[in-house]
């Protein structure tokens, strides 16, 4: 008996070691909002010289991803070059612009470049609660109807956008 119970004992620390990081994966946290329409915001523009501004009604039309950054935000620019791939490669792409101050915002734009056809600032974070963004970086994707059809909670790497973006974008757009 007492042999039993350790052997189920290492089982179950086996499992939890090698399983552990997936479950703690916050990419993994579902997301009350997908399946329902984006939430209702209208956001100002960073800088007049910054193309932004956009309402939820933008984002409907066409699938769209809605990316949620900052400029203090080292997993914001390792993802940066792959959200730039995106926007270079056709997909609609809009940023909020997350808790933020405008001049560090537009200064990290212009160094790293801008693939937002919009950026919404979003200082206060008032928007950012009402997508349910617990962090940045965050990333939606947005069906042509409004509706959120995936949450992708952290930085996108290039493995996450091989098997997680990609796909979705295809499945979404139809094909």
């Amino acid at each position: 008996m007492p042999v039993a119970l350790f052997a189920a004992l290492l089982g179950v620390m086996a499992t939890l070691l090698t399983d552990g990081d997936r479950n703690n994966d916050p990419s993994r946290l579902p997301s009350p909002l997908v399946g329902k329409p984006a939430p209702t915001i209208s956001l100002p523009a960073i800088a007049e010289n910054i193309p932004g501004g956009f309402t939820s009604e933008d984002l409907k039309g066409e699938v769209t991803i809605v990316n949620v950054f900052a400029s203090w935000c080292i997993p914001c620019l390792a993802e940066h070059p792959l959200i730039t791939q995106l926007a270079a490669d056709g997909v609609r792409v809009y940023g909020i612009n997350h808790r933020d101050q405008a001049a560090d915002a537009i200064t990290w734009l212009r160094r790293h470049g801008n693939p937002y056809m919009a950026i919404g600032f979003d200082a206060d974070a008032r928007a950012s609660l009402e997508w349910g963004v617990t962090g940045v970086p965050e990333t939606f994707i947005i069906d042509a109807d409004g509706t959120i059809a995936y949450k992708h909670t952290g930085p996108i790497t290039p493995d996450i956008l091989e098997r997680k973006i990609l796909p979705k974008l295809r499945e979404v757009a139809g094909g």
